[in-house]
């Protein structure tokens, strides 16, 4: 793996973050492909269809919170494409801190790496999913 693709990579999560604690959503173009997945039905929000629903999504229903540390990034490149995983420790607005996974297909766009399909799970994935 390409250490300059590794790292590219490696810093989608953080772009994200600090996109969405921003509320900067022009800023999800340089995460998302045009056409990207994003699944947040574990959390009990809906399959988001394209960038420009995932940034609707963003600045209308989504409830945030407080901040985004991300955290355990990892890459790999398997048969099926390059993933990328990784956590999040959520500072919730009630003062709670709740944690969730997401799993990311990345594609190399012309533009750099972007997320194509991502979901967002509770939990951690049990080894069978």
């Amino acid at each position: 793996m390409d250490a300059a693709d590794r790292f590219e990579r490696h810093e989608l999560p953080g772009r994200y973050g600090d996109a969405i604690d921003d509320r900067d959503w022009d800023r999800l173009d340089r995460i998302f492909t045009t056409d990207a997945v994003f699944d947040l039905s574990d959390l009990g929000a809906p399959r988001l269809d394209g960038l420009d629903a995932i940034k609707a999504f963003m600045d209308t229903e989504a409830q945030h919170p407080r901040t985004h540390p991300m955290t355990n990034i990892y890459v790999d490149e398997t048969d099926d494409g390059v993933k990328l995983s990784f956590r999040i420790l959520a500072l919730l607005p009630e003062g709670r801190v709740g944690t969730a996974s997401y799993y990311d297909d990345v594609v190399k766009t012309p533009d750099g790496w972007r997320v194509a399909n991502r979901v967002i799970t509770r939990r951690r994935r049990d080894r069978d999913d």
